[in-house]
């Protein structure tokens, strides 16, 4: 491949290269060692400074060299892996620049000539490929060529990223280098003549770890089912870890949860994954996370910048972050100052005169009459050229509403109620008297001086003095209007109008899962409150969680979604009420709500590892700390509302609001750092349970009337847990969501197998071993396919007809040489096996078929051959139109074989005549699951099949001629029976599945005359057992294990293959 030119020094090159063509003008070296006839130790040394040094010259064996003549530097300008390679760049260079060279007279221009020429190779090659998005293509280039070289993938598997480390064994380091890929990990190493390589797919790895020993500084762990890795490195540690836990996480959302994990979608198309996009959406994932932004918004600018704060009197250093329809702002320390000013908001972003005191200034004025000034911008024209123009476009679009509080009320119907439902009608708390009002007095005031000095609306400053205020709790009278700014659930509102009635109204009248679950809980949410306890209350719960089951149907009603949409309910309006859902729902709280509560797995798994972290006297007391982890379910899931008295939890859910899931972690630290002592000394979990639940019930707010003995208070509780463990940051969480997804979702795939296994193993005979690795061939083939309509428990992968048919013609044991004849049997066989009718086939029905080809004995093989060709499988609409022209049979008369002189026919009808007597205990058998006739056009396609699957096979020529004799034995049983129809019938209709041509051998004055023959299963098997070649080949034993090791690598191949086709349609 054509390298950047990049300078080296001959005299010294010439020590470790070997010149094998040369001229005026161009070298073309070999590798010193490379491609010698015994392994010198000069070429092991060369080979291990390879490995071990960061130089361009590493491991590529063939160069061609830029010489001047009289100088003693040349320029790399290309290398290769084979020597066939770089001869089409010499032959290149010689054909069409050598002879323009010698017309130069000056050495310097000849050298500028070839550089551009050759940089406009590279320029070309690289057009439009991975390698012009990264910093270095030539480095990145070449490190693709090792990639490609060493592992030989397929050439749809993109590269990402690469990194010089160490890969331990024991403690021995192997140096060489890890290559990321869109779908595997790869490490190689050639040290001193030995060779080490491996490839991990990034679907097996279960778990990522930093570990530290005492003979490397820091390494990273990456763990699969099998075995452990570990690597250091120098350099990167840090990046490498990320996009290491970046990709494993991103494939396995991708292919494991099939019901969707929030992915963005260019995350969603593989081959557009580069490092840069990884980097990007990294970013992208934090800021959403800490300004608790819609899933959907895209990061466009990040700017470091300054912003002036009035209550501080001065200017605050920070980064501007822009996306679609926010200007979002955090100080250096994160949580210190944040600012979110919604572009919905905002009247104009004006530069103002740049001076020394306030160099490149930018003024964003709002709707309230406020101004915001950011200062020291770099690039400033272009950013606020970009946010005007965005601006534009979202004025442009937006229909002015009018104040909040003069919305027009929206009247509609409910079939719970006679009269009209106002959706807007006020907060159900008018029904709630209680409360300590002198407390309520002062915290209002509290509020308005904090208004007065920060501003109100969602573009206020968040700064920590807020934190003070949300732990003494809102005053219920500001209470709904601070969840909707602090979760800017307010700008979604003003920009939907009328939303939420569409979503009402559409969803009136449908029932369905969710809707019976949302009236199973209705009267469990808050059943102790005034509120919900009379009609009024209900129904607008009711409302509120069918119309966001309506708006989201791939979350639809999730348990615990009552209980919050109750309290959303008590505070804030039934139109915000749904507002506020939806933020918590998609935004603070993602993948949380589905049928696998992905999300809150996700984040109990985070807080196992900061109870380690954070608190390691109690995680090294406390035998088993998952079981401190697994009582915090419900801590995330309802915000502490399950657990705490009312009011308390209320503090909490302010809190929430303000400080996002950070909020909940802080506090569930907190609550076990309180009980730590009684916790160390529990003697089971019991017991650990029990001391919670005491200390949550027991713990009080600031306006409870009537205190229980000694408790903590919810506000001095709020307020320490944000001092010991406020330094945990949006970023920390974000990293370990992204690292805990993997465990999470491998342990629901282990526990989907487990399921599976368990359900089939009783009616196969198949080794666990082989189920085990026939039901990872399965999942392979079933990605991404899963009924929505079953629950998790009863939803286990699925395979449509393309699928089964892939996997179909990977472990069928006789595949035959007719490849249109396999296909038709596949088609066959799976229309036997959808026993549902539902086009498709579950694991059970695809493993007991397995489990009949490999484990069970010959009749029930005969028999699945059988049914292969009678209805359900067999159609008359089939298309094969070779099916009644095979020159092997004919449709009107039997079959003869050559037979001995000696032998009379009428001795062979008598041996027929005993050969039915004896089919009297197989018919006893097989009386519980009596099969259909076979009429003679089903029986003359199953010997076709049989023809087509002895072809090739070593014992052919007997097969065919012990085929050919039991087809006329089974001809001329037919002719009997269609002579004497009574007695060659094995089943009557009675208690049978429906018979093609009827299932008593009786005549149908409808049908063709070929029709009235009929045979039976017995009669056939009992046929081909008179023939020892035939039981021969079907008793033949073939070892499932190495067909399972051959189709996994074929498979992987198909797929591959199948990617690449995709991604040439999308460019297409």
């Amino acid at each position: 491949m054509w390298l950047n030119p990049e300078e080296v020094l001959l005299k010294n090159a010439l020590k470790l290269w070997v010149t094998e063509r040369s001229n005026d003008f161009f070298l073309l070296q070999r590798r010193r060692g490379h491609g010698e006839s015994t392994g010198r130790i000069t070429g092991l040394l060369v080979g291990a400074l390879d490995t071990v040094l960061d130089s361009n010259a590493r491991v590529i064996p063939f160069r061609i060299l830029l010489q001047v003549p009289g100088s003693q530097i040349s320029w790399v300008i290309a290398s290769g892996a084979a020597i066939e390679e770089v001869n089409k760049h010499w032959d290149w260079l010689v054909h069409n620049l050598l002879h323009s060279l010698s017309v130069f007279e000056n050495k310097e221009d000849v050298a500028s000539f070839v550089k551009g020429k050759v940089k406009g190779l590279i320029a070309e090659e690289v057009r439009g490929r991975q390698a012009a998005q990264e910093e270095d293509p030539g480095k990145f280039r070449e490190a693709l060529l090792k990639f490609e070289l060493h592992f030989g993938l397929p050439s749809s598997e993109k590269l990402v990223t690469y990194y010089s480390c160490c890969c331990w064994k024991g403690r021995v380091p192997r140096q060489g280098f890890l290559y990321l890929s869109i779908n595997h990990m790869a490490f190689y190493s050639f040290l001193l003549g030995k060779e080490v390589k491996f490839v991990i797919p990034w679907a097996e790895v279960t778990q990522l770890e930093r570990v530290s020993t005492g003979l490397m500084h820091e390494a990273i762990r990456v763990s699969t089912r099998q075995r452990q890795r570990e690597f250091s490195m120098f350099l990167n540690l840090d990046e490498a870890y990320g996009v290491i836990g970046q990709l494993a996480d991103i494939t396995l959302r991708r292919l494991l949860d099939s019901e969707g994990l929030e992915l963005d979608r260019v995350l969603q198309q593989p081959a557009r994954i580069t490092k840069r996009i990884l980097e990007e959406q990294a970013l992208r994932e934090y800021v959403l996370a800490l300004f608790r932004l819609p899933r959907g918004e895209s990061l466009h600018e990040v700017a470091s910048c300054s912003v002036w704060t009035p209550h501080a009197r001065s200017h605050t250093a920070g980064t501007l972050y822009t996306t679609d329809n926010y200007l979002c702002f955090c100080s250096r320390e994160e949580g210190h100052c944040i600012l979110i000013i919604p572009l919905s908001e905002v009247l104009s972003i004006e530069k103002a005169e740049s001076t020394s005191v306030l160099p490149n200034p930018v003024i964003v004025s709002v709707r309230s009459k406020k101004a915001f000034q950011l200062i020291e911008l770099q690039d400033r024209d272009e950013l606020v050229e970009s946010l005007n123009s965005r601006l534009r476009r979202k004025q442009k679009s937006m229909s002015f509403h009018s104040p909040s509080g003069s919305l027009s009320l929206v009247f509609f119907h409910s079939s719970a109620h006679s009269g009209p439902v106002p959706p807007n009608n006020p907060c159900l708390c008018v029904f709630f008297l209680g409360g300590n009002f002198s407390m309520e007095q002062v915290k209002e005031r509290l509020w308005d001086d904090h208004f007065a000095e920060f501003g109100r609306g969602v573009h206020m400053f968040r700064t920590e003095k807020i934190q003070r205020l949300v732990a003494m709790g809102i005053p219920e009278s500001l209470r709904g209007e601070l969840w909707m700014t602090l979760s800017d659930a307010s700008s979604e509102l003003e920009s939907h109008e009328g939303y939420y009635s569409s979503m009402v109204q559409k969803s009136m009248g449908h029932n369905n899962l969710a809707t019976e679950e949302i009236e199973r809980d209705l009267h469990r949410s808050l059943p102790d409150h005034p509120a919900f306890q009379n009609p009024t209350g209900i129904a607008a719960l009711r409302r509120v969680l069918t119309a966001y089951a309506h708006r989201n149907p791939k979350i639809g009603y999730c348990q615990s979604m009552n209980i919050l949409a109750s309290v959303l309910l008590l505070y804030a309006k039934e139109e915000e009420a749904f507002w506020l859902l939806v933020a918590v729902c998609e935004r603070m709280l993602p993948d949380y709500f589905n049928r696998r509560v992905i999300g809150a797995q996700v984040d109990q798994s985070v807080f196992e590892e900061l109870i380690r972290e954070r608190l390691p006297e109690l995680a090294e007391n406390v035998p088993d700390i998952s079981a401190l982890s697994s009582v915090s379910l419900s801590w995330f899931l309802t915000l502490f509302l399950s657990v705490l008295p009312f009011q308390s939890a209320v503090c909490v859910v302010d809190s929430f609001f303000f400080h996002g899931i950070k909020a909940i972690f802080q506090l569930g630290l907190a609550v076990l750092e309180a009980n730590a002592a009684q916790l160390s000394s529990s003697t089971d979990d019991g017991q650990a349970l029990m001391i919670l639940t005491r200390y949550t019930e027991e713990l009080s707010s600031s306006h409870t009337d009537t205190p229980a003995v000694n408790p903590t208070n919810i506000t001095d509780l709020l307020n320490e847990s944000c001092e010991k463990f406020g330094d945990l940051t949006v970023r920390q969480i974000e990293r370990l969501r992204c690292r805990h997804r993997i465990q999470v979702l491998q342990a629901h795939e282990d526990t989907t197998k487990e399921n599976a296994l368990r359900l089939v193993t009783p009616e196969v005979s198949l080794s666990p071993e082989n189920l085990s690795d026939a039901y990872d061939l399965f999942k392979a083939a079933a990605w991404k396919h899963g009924n929505s309509g079953h629950s998790y428990i009863e939803r286990h992968y699925r395979l449509d007809r393309p699928q089964f048919k892939s996997l179909y013609g990977l472990l069928v044991p006789w595949p035959g040489s007719s490849e249109q004849h396999a296909d038709t049997l596949a088609n066959r066989t799976f229309t036997l096996l959808d026993q549902d009718r539902n086009n498709l086939v579950t694991f059970k029905e695809f493993a007991v078929w397995l489990d009949t080809l490999y484990c069970e004995e010959l009749n029930e093989k005969i028999r699945l051959l059988y049914r292969l060709h009678i209805p359900p499988a067999l159609t008359e609409t089939e298309d094969d139109p070779s099916l009644m022209k095979s020159p092997l049979l004919s449709t009107n008369r039997p079959l003869y074989v050559n037979r001995n002189s000696g032998e009379e026919v009428k001795d062979y009808q008598e041996q027929l005549k005993q050969m039915l007597k004896d089919l009297v205990k197989e018919k006893e058998k097989d009386a519980d699951k009596p099969l259909p006739l076979m009429n003679q056009r089903e029986f003359i396609q199953f010997c076709k099949t049989l023809y087509s699957l002895f072809h090739g096979d070593p014992e052919e020529n007997e097969l065919f001629q012990a085929i050919a004799t039991v087809t006329s034995l089974v001809l001329q049983i037919g002719e009997a029976g269609h002579r004497r129809p009574s007695s060659g019938s094995e089943d009557t209709g009675k208690g049978t599945e429906p018979v093609q041509d009827g299932g008593d051998g009786g005549v149908d004055g409808s049908l063709a005359p070929e029709s009235d023959w009929t045979v039976s299963y017995a009669q056939i098997l009992a046929s081909l057992l008179t023939e020892q070649a035939l039981v021969n080949f079907f008793e033949k034993t073939v070892d499932l294990s190495a067909k399972i090791r051959e189709a996994k690598e074929k498979q992987y191949h198909q797929r591959a293959g199948l990617l690449m086709l995709q991604q040439r349609t999308k460019l297409n």
